[in-house]
């Protein structure tokens, strides 16, 4: 246990403790998993375990109350696993090391997890919690959200008896969202050919670190830089002048994280070392001077290194750095209808080498269908331009907003009485599941709220410690009005 266990409300802040040590990547959630089962077993409460891994936990009403509609609370088991480059953790074995940072709980050069943590954490509390009256409950705990929501596209809406949920993923204090975007990835693929490095030739490693990167939802419209994409451009400003051969190019993790680091290794002749240096480093000098303000952090460090004993050959070089500058990047559109809300962006999010050739990977999202498509047909094109190989997965869909809803009423009312001000109703420029389960099982009434989390997906994700409170008492009090 660490001083995380000791904080208020400790019945949510224990539960959080023991999930930071146990290791929850996409698609691996099987420990955690086992984890909410053995909670759901000590607590004498039924569970169900669908064929994708989702599980349901029933917990019954209180004595009175078991004539109230089944209410759904549902948060995501896995967690987004970024680090920063110079810190040694893995993350299939090691706790995350938490750190409280004022009034904010942080970790140690790694994300926290708190997205979805604090949300399943809270259902966990919720299952031995007798201390507020509820209607009959179902604990709906989904598996890989963060790499394509593909446990609520599994989802067995069989195992469901309720109409209304209440998605606990939201990371804004304060705020109901009552809608999401849709959205989808696509891999732009490009054959390598390789070949010896030529004789009187050098090798020099280019790497760009220190951004600060993000929720490529929740953080688009920040204008934060994109380590990858600006790697493509200072690498194209250097080339323009000064040809080379790239070696090898990589950044980015995931593909709802803004890349915040991003590396590449070159060959170039000679008498062309330093060219190469100055240009690279001149190009970054006005990077730095267009997204200081946003990203102060932002390092460029040439160096030289050994050479490879491979790299690209001319065409395969030109074609990746003409594709990684023609691919879009950042906010497309906004909302007419909603202020301040993003409705269309991209996010290129990695560069991946693998199998003799170079996967471009990019995250579309839409509040508008069509939007949505008509920017997958743009990637597509821009790919297969150059005569790449582009693979794309299928959309998930957004969540319409209900403005009528019977559930955002009760959870009106209920903040008003128990956190004393009206919260804001807002959509989210992000994938909540909420739009899948809603296609599941039509007529679900959902909302969703939760604490107040920032910089989610990266390194400096943090919580703030008292909105976790407010959360679990706006959750329970929600419960016993609905019941």
């Amino acid at each position: 246990m660490t001083f995380v266990a000791e904080l208020e409300p400790t019945a949510v802040w224990q539960h959080f403790d023991t999930i930071l040590t146990i290791p929850r990547a996409s698609k691996d959630e099987e420990r955690m998993r086992s984890h909410v089962i053995s909670e759901a077993t000590r607590h004498g409460l039924p569970h169900q375990v669908d064929a994708a891994g989702n599980v349901v936990v029933r917990k019954p009403a209180t004595s009175g109350r078991e004539g109230a509609a089944v209410t759904i609370l549902q948060s995501h088991l896995d967690m987004v696993q970024e680090k920063n480059s110079d810190v040694a953790f893995d993350f299939t074995s090691d706790a995350i090391v938490p750190v409280r940072d004022g009034e904010y709980l942080t970790a140690e050069g790694t994300t926290l997890g708190s997205d979805n943590g604090i949300g399943v954490a809270t259902m966990l509390a919720l299952m031995g919690d007798t201390g507020f009256a509820h209607g009959p409950l179902e604990l709906l705990f989904t598996i890989d959200e963060e790499t394509g929501l593909t446990g609520a596209a599994d989802l067995d809406a069989g195992l469901l008896q309720g109409r209304q949920l209440i998605n606990l993923d939201s990371e804004e204090d304060g705020i109901v969202y009552v809608g999401c975007a849709g959205g989808g990835d696509s891999q732009v693929v490009v054959p390598l050919t390789g070949e010896s490095p030529a004789a009187g030739t050098v090798a020099l490693s280019v790497a760009l670190t220190g951004f600060k990167g993000g929720h490529s939802g929740c953080d688009i419209h920040l204008q934060r830089g994109n380590a990858v994409k600006l790697l493509g451009r200072a690498l194209s400003a250097a080339y323009a002048d000064t040809p080379f051969r790239l070696a090898a190019i990589d950044g980015g993790s995931a593909h709802n994280a803004i890349p915040r680091e991003a590396f590449a290794t070159l060959v170039v002749e000679q008498a062309g070392r330093a060219a190469v240096m100055a240009a690279i480093e001149q190009e970054m000098a006005a990077i730095s001077t267009e997204y200081g303000p946003a990203d102060p952090g932002m390092e460029v460090a040439v160096e030289d290194t050994a050479s490879p004993g491979s790299v690209w050959d001319r065409s395969a070089t030109e074609q990746v750095l003409r594709l990684v500058n023609a691919m879009p990047h950042g906010v497309e559109a906004m909302s007419y209808d909603i202020p301040d809300l993003v409705e269309t962006s991209v996010n290129l999010a990695t560069v991946k080498e693998a199998d003799g050739a170079l996967r471009i990977g990019l995250s579309s999202r839409s509040s508008i269908d069509t939007a949505l498509e008509a920017l997958r047909r743009r990637v597509r094109a821009i790919g297969l331009l150059a005569g790449a190989e582009v693979e794309e997965d299928n959309a998930y869909p957004g969540w319409k907003p209900d403005l009528e809803s019977h559930l955002l009423e009760v959870v009106k009312a209920v903040h008003r009485r128990e956190l004393g001000g009206e919260p804001e109703v807002k959509a989210i420029h992000a994938g909540l599941e909420c739009g899948i389960l809603g296609k599941k099982v039509p007529g679900m009434d959902m909302i969703s709220f939760g604490p107040q989390i920032e910089f989610p997906h990266s390194p400096d994700e943090r919580v703030h410690i008292a909105s976790v409170e407010r959360f679990y008492r706006l959750v329970a009090a929600t419960l016993t009005e609905l019941a």
